[in-house]
């Protein structure tokens, strides 16, 4: 076995699945991240075989760190497949960075603008494509105290039941420890020791309940919750603990500290 590579990702490297092609851009991203990811960390991943190698997908994983997206997009990679992350419009503006995530296929979300719809709109014309689209539903990192996922925004689920795609809900696990982002005071970035990051993909959400009936708000909140459900057991997987049994509202949260603030 080489070194810095662990049995989990040496098994992924041997797997007779086809790469897709990913042309130059990603390409560049791809030579970059993943030695960084062998040697940097300790990349335990499983579930593979739940994510589709064809054919238009929805993904939900969990958010603990801003490291998320390069961690979920070395494992969507290793799946066989390219990830089209739905991200926030500023990070498009960036010099360098937007240019590349624009230029491999990323989808900007406009929050609270005349457009917001664009993003669901991109994002369904990206699932009928036969890609794999990838999207936070929490649409931020869990202020969670516990780092459990928080409750989710609908856009996932509208996503898979306009378009009729599977759900893979993802579990994230460990990337807190490399990038601490609100998790506590202190340095932000530690790479040694080397941490272990795990990530797990579970079976695709059972959203047959849902599918064939009118897409009200109330509905997809119920289907929200449904997948929110399964993106905590499965990183309850992972850390070989139970999720809680209602989930963090940051909302909800906000709202009390503002209350209190005025009192």
């Amino acid at each position: 076995m080489a070194e810095g590579i662990d049995e989990h990702q040496e098994a992924l490297v041997a797997s007779s699945d086809p790469r897709p092609a990913r042309g130059f851009w990603f390409g560049v991203i791809v030579a970059v991240v993943k030695p960084l990811m062998i040697v940097l960390t300790k990349c335990r991943f499983s579930g593979t075989e739940n994510m589709p190698r064809s054919g238009g997908v929805v993904f939900v994983p969990n958010h603990v760190s801003h490291l998320d997206p390069v961690v979920l997009g070395y494992f969507i990679w290793e799946c066989r497949r390219i990830p089209r992350f739905l991200g926030k419009a500023s990070l498009f503006k960036l010099p360098v960075v937007g240019r590349i995530i624009t230029n491999v296929g990323q989808i900007p979300v406009y929050r609270e603008s005349a457009q917001a719809a664009d993003a669901f709109r991109d994002a369904v014309a990206a699932v009928e494509r036969g890609e794999c689209v990838g999207v936070y539903p929490e649409g931020t990192i869990t202020r969670d105290p516990e780092l459990w996922p928080m409750t989710g925004k609908t856009g996932a689920a509208r996503i898979a039941l306009t378009t009729g795609c599977p759900v893979i809900p993802i579990a994230n696990w460990g990337a807190q420890d490399v990038f601490r982002s609100y998790q506590g005071t202190g340095l932000k970035v530690r790479l040694f020791p080397r941490k272990t990051i795990q990530v797990r993909a579970g079976a695709p959400v059972d959203l047959s309940a849902f599918q064939g009936k009118p897409l009200t708000n109330a509905l997809l909140h119920e289907a929200t919750e449904v997948i929110m459900a399964r993106v905590a057991g499965t990183l309850g997987e992972l850390r070989g603990e139970t999720p809680p049994k209602e989930l963090y509202d940051l909302r909800k949260a906000r709202k009390a500290a503002e209350g209190e603030e005025k009192a």
